[in-house]
């Protein structure tokens, strides 16, 4: 594989930040076009340009178009990156499935669109339910897809009672035990998880990576 060169790298992190889908689309064809590795450009770009984004967005230094701005534009080169990814056979074999959004009310998706690329980059199969998600629906999806793990983001304190509300539902009716639910999320720590009953906190993507393969017991 060929080393992404300086200028490209600088190119698409800024493409990224500034929301500019297009332009972000094009670098990222250009760069496994030049021969680069699609793991490479997700994990040393993409996911620190969204990381800073994020962080930039908590400080108040930018407001909500702009982060989903940059939300869109990360996602439509990744999408490519996971193109890449799966002809060269490098994730065929997937190494569970996760059901994956951020609960009801809440609209920030940032950091569970980190969440999302680093498991897919790492094999993991996600059904991203975006944001804004009913515990119906996360129940529905977990149902359907056959799912291994259920992860819920949470950002603000006020939506957060909506993690306890869909892991109740799971118990309600009859199938708690079928899923390892995971939660995250700015508004989130380990207490909260605990007395919730969650199987498992992660404090940032790259945790919830490290969480996901022991849930599902991956070396």
């Amino acid at each position: 594989m060929a080393e992404i060169t300086e200028q490209l790298r600088a190119e698409l992190s800024e493409a990224l930040r500034q929301g500019d889908a297009d332009k972000a689309e094009a670098l990222t064809r250009q760069a496994l076009d030049g021969g680069a590795d699609p793991l490479e450009v997700i994990q040393g770009i993409i996911v620190p340009a969204l990381t800073e984004v994020g962080q930039l967005f908590q400080e108040f230094k930018i407001f909500l178009p702009e982060l989903m701005l940059a939300g869109e534009a990360a996602k439509r080169a990744t999408a490519i990156l996971e193109e890449a990814i799966a002809a060269s056979g490098q994730a065929s074999a997937s190494l569970g499935t996760v059901v994956i959004g951020t609960v009801e009310n809440d609209v920030h998706d940032i950091g569970k669109n980190i969440v999302s690329t680093l498991l897919s980059s790492h094999g993991f199969k996600v059904v991203d339910l975006g944001r804004d998600v009913a515990p119906s629906a996360f129940l529905d999806a977990a149902l359907k897809e056959q799912a291994d793990i259920v992860a819920m983001s949470s950002l603000m304190t006020t939506t957060r009672p909506s993690q306890r509300s869909t892991i109740n539902l799971f118990k309600e009716v009859g199938e708690r035990e079928k899923f390892k639910i995971i939660v995250g999320g700015g508004s989130v720590n380990q207490q909260w998880a605990d007395e919730i009953g969650a199987d498992g906190y992660a404090a940032d993507a790259a945790a919830a990576v490290e969480l996901c393969k022991s849930l599902i017991q991956v070396s």
